[in-house]
């Protein structure tokens, strides 16, 4: 059947048989399944044709969708889901709302390619399924991307594809990184400069931060409010949830720039910062007054307004990569740091990060940070992004936080995808198809205990060498159709994993990416304009550590 990811049962009918449906099928839509059929009315009706009219009272429609807790298989939690193709048509029955939508992206996989059209190619074609029986649920809750729009904007209507993309992968959240020291991405209306000062820098590095050449060409943007109340509407009806990104107290040169008093003006001027033009890490952090805690309360009061708990019940602080320099030159934090009684610098940063953990607690949110926010201790709500590699992760179940894996050796997507000279500004060590495949979220050597503490896995994208979206959709896939396979299926250990079974999936996955308009990496190697000749990258050669 070619379903990616691949379904904890499948049963096809011994005799081949199909279901054909007539020209106008009709749809019986049960209590809860409303808002699955909106979307199958929206996006199989564009390709087929179908308007889907509601079955008349009392009438078996050609598609029945339906919500039952019963429909999970023994064992499985939320998002589970039944579908059945016989004589009478289709059944399609969710253990909760989010299972049904599930059911319904495998009837479109099922549909075959020409069902992810915008328009029917085939007008009058006849339209028919596999009889079959699926049972289906997902190995982990959390089924992550983080999506880097700091470096290089995406606009509105990128982000709304690429949760279409996650969600007919069965993937579940969307991790939006939306400020950095290159860009802040979201609209504040106290302050108006984060995005009038921000949201702008005047060129862009081309290449890795190594590379002699520049693109002259100001680049940015920024969500409006009314934008991510869009973003956030549109993921809840497509089941997926947003986690937007704030960074502190590093990565922060581009609010510095629009609000200099932000920075440690006692040892920069911060007055002549501009948003930073180059890739890397800015020395310019945030400085530890009361002033800035408050200012950032008030970031992170319109960020909660605009992001719902139901949709984001985590927020994302950062937390990672923030140098000390500064700090340590600084009478103002030096006093700071008399003052609170903290372990120099690194307790100035855990101080940082604890604040808001306390705070984002008080408002009904659970804070989630790069791993580095381990450092100084966290309050038992907080949940730690583990990129560094599998140990901060394993470190945070073992003391009962709640994880997501995200070793950059393993499932960074902006890493390059294989060796040779063709590869587009290659970045980090070569991770193929095939690697991806093999990940394994859960470490071996995690107790049980600390097992139950990882809530799933995300696959990261940094855009730093990516300037537009053919760019992302190139490194992304066809990897993420691998990753959302580990993240949702069953799998056995890596080694024993079926690589050739997938890769014939994935060949017939492509067709669906094509008529999505993905822009892939071929099997073969880039395209000529997927190739960034002369562009430097930073290659890491050799297998990535396993740490």
């Amino acid at each position: 059947m070619d379903l990616i990811p691949v379904p904890r049962t499948a049963v096809p009918d011994p005799q081949g048989r199909r279901y054909a449906f007539g020209p106008e099928p009709l749809l019986d839509v049960g209590p809860g399944a409303e808002g699955v059929a909106r979307w199958l009315r929206r996006e199989l009706g564009a390709a087929t044709g179908w308007a889907l009219p509601p079955a008349a009272a009392g009438a078996r429609g050609d598609v029945r969708l339906r919500v039952d807790p019963a429909a999970a298989p023994d064992g499985a939690g939320s998002e589970a889901y039944r579908l059945e193709i016989g004589a009478d048509g289709v059944e399609l029955t969710g253990g909760d709302a989010a299972g049904l939508f599930w059911a319904a992206q495998t009837l479109r996989q099922l549909l075959g390619p020409d069902a992810y059209r915008r328009a029917p190619l085939r007008p009058g074609r006849t339209w028919d399924l596999p009889y079959a029986r699926i049972a289906d649920a997902p190995r982990f809750g959390w089924r992550g991307l983080m999506l880097d729009v700091a470096r290089h904007f995406m606009p509105k209507d990128g982000v709304l594809r690429y949760i279409d993309l996650l969600a007919a992968h069965k993937l579940n959240v969307l991790h939006l990184h939306l400020t950095d020291d290159q860009g802040w991405r979201v609209e504040i209306r106290r302050h108006p400069n984060l995005t009038r000062t921000g949201s702008w820098r005047p060129r862009s590095r081309w290449g890795h931060r190594a590379s002699p050449l520049w693109n002259e060409t100001p680049h940015g943007g920024f969500y409006s409010r009314d934008d991510l109340r869009e973003i956030v509407a549109y993921a809840a009806e497509r089941h997926v949830r947003i986690v937007p990104e704030i960074d502190i107290p590093g990565h922060s040169q581009a609010a510095i720039a629009a609000y200099p008093w932000l920075g440690n003006t006692d040892v920069v001027d911060t007055a002549a910062l501009g948003v930073w033009d180059d890739w890397g890490i800015s020395e310019n952090v945030l400085a530890p007054t009361e002033e800035v805690l408050r200012f950032y309360e008030g970031v992170f009061e319109e960020l909660l307004e605009l992001f719902p708990p139901e949709v984001s019940p985590f927020v994302h602080v950062g937390g990672d990569e923030c140098p000390k320099a500064q700090w340590r030159a600084s009478a103002a934090a030096q006093a700071r740091i008399r003052e609170l009684g903290v372990d120099g610098e690194d307790g100035l940063q855990s101080w940082f990060v604890r604040h808001f953990d306390r705070w984002l607690a008080d408002r009904g949110r659970r804070l989630i940070g790069w791993d580095e926010i381990l450092e100084g201790g966290l309050a038992d709500g907080a949940a730690v992004s583990s990129w560094r590699g599998y140990a901060g992760g394993t470190a945070a179940a073992e003391a009962g936080h709640d994880v997501v894996m995200c070793p950059e050796q393993h499932v960074y997507l902006d890493h390059r995808q294989a060796d040779g000279p063709d590869e587009p500004v290659p970045i980090g060590y070569v991770r193929t198809l095939e690697d991806v495949y093999r990940f394994e979220p859960v470490p071996p050597k995690l107790s049980p205990e600390a097992a139950a503490h990882v809530m799933g896995a995300q696959a990261n994208v940094w855009t730093e060498v990516m300037e537009y979206q053919g760019r992302v959709d190139y490194q992304v896939f066809p990897r993420l159709a691998a990753f959302a396979e580990v993240v949702w299926s069953r799998l056995p250990e890596p080694e024993s994993r079926d690589w050739a079974g997938f890769e014939a999936r994935e060949r017939a996955h492509r067709a669906r990416l094509d008529a999505l308009g993905v822009e892939y990496r071929p099997p073969g190697g880039p395209l000529p304009w997927q190739r960034r000749p002369g562009v430097r990258g930073r290659p890491a050669e050799g297998a990535p550590p396993i740490v």
